[in-house]
């Protein structure tokens, strides 16, 4: 990664160093193709948040850093890699991180081969760190719950009559599995079993935390936030303040209205959904369940040693609630 962006926080910057050379050492490949495209990806900015949280979860349970520790962060981000990857194509996305994404650029072949080589390095640098049974069952069972998760949320395409539960299921599977895999992980790892189930429930309430104020800045945010606004939308993903939108008797019908559009949407349609969700209480209803999830994550930290990795993680879910991009 150039831009290191990543090293926002001292506390972990050395270690997230050798997070970033691991992974562009284990991204090689003879094939130059997907060589300039996983480089591509690997360049283009991402701060490096799930391995942030295996590295502070290790030294909030006041585990060991090893190199361990570091090849199994380096796996959370390579396999984060690959569903970005595989994400874009399926959402025939053009833009990721501010870039050119990779289907884009080098064509859906070539990023197909990309995410898969990514899945087989991330498993390579498992079998690295351990051959423990349990370990790679929790590996199996994470990236079956963010499959899961994507297929739930493909199921409800288009579904005005969505259940906040389904898409807080969904949540959980799609990008709240991985934040869990890696704070369990790096409390496990680290030496300290003890308190891996603790740092799994803070995961997984940290990354449904994540995703609530992600979908939030889809509606408040603008093209600050890399990706244009309400991409979601238009691919029949309905998140979470339009479904409390959906809720409000009387923005209902005139949502609907517009929604059974589907593809044939247009940019004014959306931006007069937007205008709605805006006007309405939509957004505070969101954050506000955002909120409890924090809170809830933040609790999970109060059963750890306090010391200043417990800090930080608690001032990054802070951070989270009142981030604008």
């Amino acid at each position: 990664m150039n831009n290191k962006e990543y090293r926002k926080y001292p506390l972990i910057a050395k270690e997230l160093d050798l997070v970033n050379d691991c992974i562009n050492q284990t991204i090689q490949t003879k094939h130059r193709s997907l060589q300039e495209a996983l480089l591509t990806m690997a360049n283009n900015g991402g701060k490096y948040l799930r391995p942030s949280l295996l590295i502070l979860s290790t030294k909030a349970t006041e585990g060991k850093i090893t190199d361990k520790i570091i090849k199994l962060a380096s796996a959370i981000e390579i396999l984060h890699m690959a569903t970005l990857i595989h994400d874009d194509i399926i959402d025939d996305s053009n833009k990721r991180r501010g870039a050119i994404s990779i289907q884009a650029q080098f064509g859906k072949d070539t990023a197909v081969y990309a995410g898969d080589l990514l899945f087989t390095n991330f498993f390579d640098l498992m079998l690295q760190t351990t051959n423990e049974h349990e370990y790679l069952v929790e590996n199996a069972t994470t990236m079956r719950a963010i499959l899961n998760g994507e297929l739930g949320q493909m199921n409800e395409r288009f579904n005005n009559k969505q259940k906040i539960d389904d898409y807080i299921n969904n949540v959980k599977g799609k990008t709240a599995a991985l934040f869990k895999l890696a704070t369990k992980e790096g409390a496990y790892f680290g030496g300290q079993n003890q308190f891996a189930q603790i740092m799994a429930n803070f995961g997984e309430n940290l990354g449904v935390a994540f995703q609530i104020i992600d979908d939030i800045l889809d509606y408040t945010g603008s093209q600050k936030m890399n990706k244009p606004v309400l991409e979601d939308l238009t691919t029949g993903v309905y998140s979470l303040p339009l479904l409390f939108a959906l809720q409000d008797e009387d923005l209902h019908q005139e949502l609907t209205s517009i929604l059974n559009k589907k593809y044939q949407m247009t940019k004014i349609d959306i931006e007069h959904i937007q205008r709605i969700i805006l006007n309405s209480n939509a957004i505070n209803q969101s954050r506000s369940l955002a909120q409890s999830y924090s809170l809830a994550a933040i609790d999970n930290l109060t059963q750890l040693p306090q010391n200043s990795a417990t800090k930080l993680l608690t001032k990054m879910t802070k951070e989270m609630l009142s981030r604008k991009m």
